[in-house]
């Protein structure tokens, strides 16, 4: 994508988008809906497709307006040292699996759920790349597509093949000292900061290891270990750009402990949504890092 702006219209459209799903289907694991409920399924069907027309509507609005062109191609494959594709992976995942809770709710069976839970993900991700394609200042991006087919293809993989998540994208962020010295690109706010400054953010992909080991295993349920990147001095989405401004862009690789929030259910259907809804977020930890610059750093506790 061609700058981080580009990333919080997808950030902010996917929270609109998630917040009007999740508090009524959050905590449908737990629900003894076993059969198909016609009215919840027609309910959730609608309630979807307006906040996602809804959702996309503003967007372009806001975002979109009258730059307007003709439908082209964007190659930003370059920028950012790729972060920003995570960001678009761990987005679509999410959708995903949203909607698939959605679709518990309302009786389908699991599989179905998590099919067109994939769909309806992939779906909303699709549309707001096509609209960038006809935007002037944007274009379609194929690795931005990518990014949006892979998340999805993530979810919906380990449904078929487990029947359940064994590993899921997450996200953290620390502030950086880089936002101050270019608000207007990396943020002038804590709220814009963690939005437009991807030196502070971390993507990770954090494997409940109980679930790969035989049954019977003694490692805690609740244990995660979760692989981590992130990128360092970018000041500007092109490296070239940042390097001459004197910044020498590298990449972060990251191994940590993580929790599996999921493990924890209650009694209360509005701890569960909670539970759900953090679950998306990193857990700050005892972290391994390794990047080209400073080879191997120990974090006692990163984030």
């Amino acid at each position: 994508m061609r700058c981080s702006f580009n990333f919080n219209k997808y950030l902010i459209g996917v929270l609109l988008f998630f917040y009007a799903q999740v508090p009524d289907c959050a905590a449908q694991s737990d629900s003894t809906q076993t059969k198909l409920n016609a009215k919840r399924l027609r309910g959730f069907i609608i309630g979807e497709s307006v906040g996602y027309v809804g959702t996309l509507a503003g967007l372009g609005s806001a975002w979109y307006g009258d730059k307007t062109s003709a439908f082209h191609f964007f190659d930003d494959n370059y920028e950012w040292l790729q972060i920003d594709k995570l960001g678009h992976l761990y987005t679509a995942y999410n959708l995903c699996r949203v909607s698939n809770q959605g679709f518990l709710w309302t009786g389908l069976s699991r599989k179905k759920s998590a099919v067109y839970g994939a769909v309806s993900g992939a779906a909303f991700m699709t549309t707001i790349e096509i609209l960038d394609g006809f935007q002037s200042e944007y274009g379609f991006s194929l690795g931005d597509m990518a990014a949006n087919v892979v998340g999805p293809g993530l979810f919906l993989g380990q449904e078929l093949l487990w029947g359940e998540t064994r590993i899921q994208p997450k996200w953290s962020f620390h502030h950086t000292s880089y936002a101050k010295l270019y608000p207007n690109k990396l943020g002038s706010s804590w709220n814009e900061e963690w939005l437009k400054d991807y030196n502070g953010q971390t993507y990770w992909f954090s494997a409940n290891i109980y679930k790969f080991l035989p049954k019977g295993s003694k490692f805690p349920k609740w244990l995660n270990i979760a692989a981590g990147y992130g990128v360092e001095n970018m000041v500007n989405a092109d490296p070239v750009k940042s390097i001459a401004e004197g910044y020498a862009p590298y990449r972060q690789y990251y191994l940590a402990l993580d929790v599996n929030l999921q493990h924890f259910k209650t009694k209360s259907r509005l701890l569960n949504t909670l539970i759900f809804i953090l679950d998306q977020i990193k857990i700050p930890a005892p972290t391994l890092e390794y990047n080209s610059k400073g080879g191997f750093i120990f974090h006692g506790l990163y984030f």
